[in-house]
């Protein structure tokens, strides 16, 4: 079990919450005087103790070696792209930095794509953040580092000129701080209730939920799967869509035993009424690559227009476990769920945890009412508008899961961090389009093997 009590009782285990407000911001303000808010705005790429190149391929290690190309080959199609697939490259550089040792539950991979739409209990749309693979405790600032960068490459990608992306990162990292102050005023029963509430009609949010909108287990259905018989099975598209072996298959199915009983019982009531009719391998995303990756149709009764798509999707260790303490992380499956139920406002019904062949997994509903961040919507005015909704939904993910007193006292009042986090990100994507070229360069000399991307 993923032990979150040090985390839910103190900060970095130096103060507890039981102490008052003033107390608690009083700390905050006092851990400036170890590491202050400039310092960070400092990229040294001296710090680093490892070649970006080595840690990919240790990396690339772990996973599905013959898939591991196409891996390499999506990440070769951008210093963002790359950027996505190399957490690991990352997390060793946070880590090498000097920390704030205020901790909160880290997304881990807090970047535009990251965050999105998707489909609430309730049947409503909520926009949050939305990948949890390598969610861990550990300091704020790392997801806000992240995210910074990530705003810088994405807006460059998008083709806004500098001063436009340097605005969306201080656009971010004022409401981040803003809303922290905020959430520091609010009881904890509110903090955890907090409903972001926004206006996306003819914003970059709402093109997000109005692709959202569309991505439902209808539009699925019809995507993924050919008919046979009375029923459908999945439509095989090598290499990113295939079927496993019976016995594989099997396997998967009889993991389903054991994630039922992770679910709360009115899910587990739920999901009685569907019965499985095809098991599928699913190639998915950037960093996910080369993880083993299974979908799951379910049909309720007879009825094909009520299908459950299940993803049961490996699990890794975090990229953040080498370098943080006190986690106790036993299953993998587990880490990223507790992780995504303890930030998020509203989870997914099905989520839930497994283990087969040796490998952790997590269950989750696939692509239900999901959707996120295109190019198009991150142009001009657009990027500042998103950088501001990311800020707020980042800030209310670490007050949920860390102390916001304490942060507020270290975040202070007037721009000294959100300038520092300016001067970051813009060096630090700096380096990641370095980091590109050498990746580049280690496709060309066959150091890294690279293949199609089939996107």
């Amino acid at each position: 079990m993923l032990a979150f009590s040090a985390l839910s009782h103190s900060v970095a285990g130096m103060i507890p919450n039981s102490r008052s407000i003033r107390e608690r911001v009083e700390f905050g303000q006092q851990q400036r005087r170890k590491l202050k808010r400039s310092d960070h705005g400092l990229w040294e790429a001296n710090r680093r103790t490892r070649d970006p190149i080595e840690i990919i391929l240790a990396d690339n290690r772990s996973r599905i070696a013959e898939l591991v190309p196409i891996k390499m080959a999506r990440m070769r199609g951008s210093p963002f792209c790359f950027f996505r697939g190399s957490v690991p490259v990352m997390a060793a550089d946070l880590a090498a930095m000097p920390s704030t040792r205020i901790t909160v539950q880290l997304c881990g991979d807090a970047h535009v794509r990251n965050l999105g739409a998707y489909a609430a209990p309730d049947g409503r749309l909520v926009f949050d953040i939305n990948d949890f693979d390598e969610t861990i405790p550990g300091p704020w600032e790392w997801d806000l580092k992240r995210l910074a960068t990530s705003l810088v490459l994405a807006g460059r990608e998008a083709g806004n000129a500098e001063r436009q992306c340097r605005a969306a990162v201080l656009a971010c990292a004022n409401l981040y701080r803003t809303r922290m102050r905020e959430f520091s005023r609010m009881s904890c029963l509110e903090v955890t209730k907090y409903r972001i509430h926004r206006q996306f009609s003819g914003q970059p949010g709402g093109s997000v939920l109005e692709r959202a909108e569309r991505a439902t287990p209808a539009h699925s259905l019809a995507k993924l799967t050919v008919p046979r018989g009375k029923l459908r099975i999945f439509k095989e598209t090598k290499p990113l869509l295939t079927h496993p072996s019976r016995a594989t298959a099997q396997k998967v199915l009889s993991g389903l035993n054991s994630y039922r009983e992770t679910l709360a019982p009115p899910s587990r009531h739920l999901l009685s009424f569907y019965r499985p009719v095809d098991v599928a391998f699913k190639v998915v995303g950037t960093g996910s690559v080369a993880t083993h990756d299974y979908l799951v149709l379910l049909f309720a009764g007879d009825a094909t227009a009520d299908p459950l798509f299940l993803q049961v999707k490996e699990a890794l260790d975090s990229a953040y476990a080498t370098y943080v303490s006190g986690t106790n992380i036993v299953h993998q499956g587990e880490r990223v769920i507790r992780g995504q139920r303890m930030i998020q406002l509203q989870s997914d019904l099905l989520l839930g945890w497994t283990s087969f062949e040796g490998r952790d997994y997590l269950v989750r509903q696939l692509s239900d009412h999901k959707g996120v961040i295109e190019d198009r919507d991150l142009r001009r005015t657009g990027l500042i508008e998103y950088a501001t909704t990311c800020g707020e939904v980042l800030a209310r993910g670490h007050a949920r899961s860390g102390d916001p007193a304490v942060l507020t006292g270290y975040l202070g009042t007037t721009e000294r961090w959100d300038k520092a986090l300016g001067r970051f990100a813009v060096s630090y994507a700096d380096q990641a389009t370095k980091d590109y070229e050498s990746f580049r360069r280690a496709i060309r000399s066959g150091k890294i093997q690279c293949g199609r991307s089939y996107l």
